[in-house]
C-alpha cells in the first residue's frame, strides 16, 4: 500500500515560511515530509487538480534521506546537514520548489546499524565496505513514496537537486519527468573526505 497524506500546515523557518505536508505509509507507520514553497499545498487527501499547477516550467525538488547526526547534531562525518539547509535556502531563493525528507536513516539501514558502521568506519573501512561487513546493503532506500507526494504537491516535471544519478534513474522509472539537475557540492571538511571520495569512486556520485 502506497503511503498516503495525513496532514499540512504553515512552518515558519530560519529560512523561510514553508509550507509542511506529513505522508504516512499505513503498514510500517513511518511518516515522510515534503516541506514546500511557492506550490498549492492541499489540506485534504487528494491530488491536486494538475489543471491548477503550472506544468510548463520544471520544479526544483530534493529528496533528502534522514541523517539524525548529520541533520539534528551537526556531524561532520557525513554532508548531509549541510545539503538540507542549502536545500532550503535554494528553495527560499527560488520561491518555488520543495525538499522530500524521507524516513530512511542510515542509507534506508537504520540508526543503530549506521552507528555500528560508523565504528567500522573507525576502523578504516569505508562507508560501502562497512555495511557489508554487517551483511546489509551498500544502500537500502527506495524512492516509491516520492511519486505520491509529488503527485500531492502537482509536481510534473523535475530539476533534482542531487549529486546521485540512482535518484534521477528512480524517480525516472516511476514515471516521473526529470528534465534537469542541479549539483549539490556544500559540507566538505577533513573528516568526511574519505567518505565523500567512496561516494564518487564506488557509488557512482557526481563530483561536477
Amino acid at each position: 500500500m502506497p503511503v498516503v497524506f495525513v496532514a499540512a500546515s504553515k512552518l515558519p523557518t530560519k529560512h523561510g515560511l514553508f509550507d509542511i505536508s506529513v505522508f504516512e505509509d499505513p503498514e510500517t507507520e513511518q511518516e515522510h515530509i515534503a516541506l514546500s514553497i511557492g506550490l498549492l499545498v492541499s489540506t485534504e487527501a487528494q491530488t491536486l487538480n494538475p489543471a491548477a499547477i503550472d506544468q510548463t516550467a520544471p520544479t526544483l525538488v530534493r529528496i533528502h534521506s534522514e541523517c539524525l547526526t548529520g541533520d539534528a547534531f551537526g556531524s561532520l562525518r557525513c554532508d548531509c546537514g549541510p545539503q538540507l539547509n542549502t536545500t532550503l535556502e535554494l528553495l527560499a531563493k527560488e520561491g518555488r520548489g520543495a525538499l522530500l525528507y524521507l524516513r530512511q536513516e542510515g542509507r534506508g539501514i537504520g540508526l543503530p546499524n549506521k552507528i555500528r558502521a560508523y565504528a567500522l568506519q573507525d576502523q578504516g573501512h569505508d562507508t560501502l565496505d562497512a555495511n557489508l561487513l554487517l551483511g546489509l546493503p551498500a544502500d537500502a532506500r527506495t524512492y516509491e513514496m516520492c511519486k505520491v507526494m509529488l503527485d500531492h504537491l502537482g509536481i510534473q516535471k523535475v530539476n533534482l537537486i542531487t549529486n546521485n544519478p540512482a535518484k534521477i534513474e528512480a524517480l525516472t522509472a516511476l514515471g516521473l519527468d526529470v528534465v534537469e539537475r542541479t549539483p549539490l557540492h556544500v559540507g566538505e571538511n577533513p573528516h568526511n573526505a574519505a567518505y565523500l571520495e567512496t561516494k564518487q569512486n564506488r557509488m557512482r556520485h557526481i563530483r561536477g
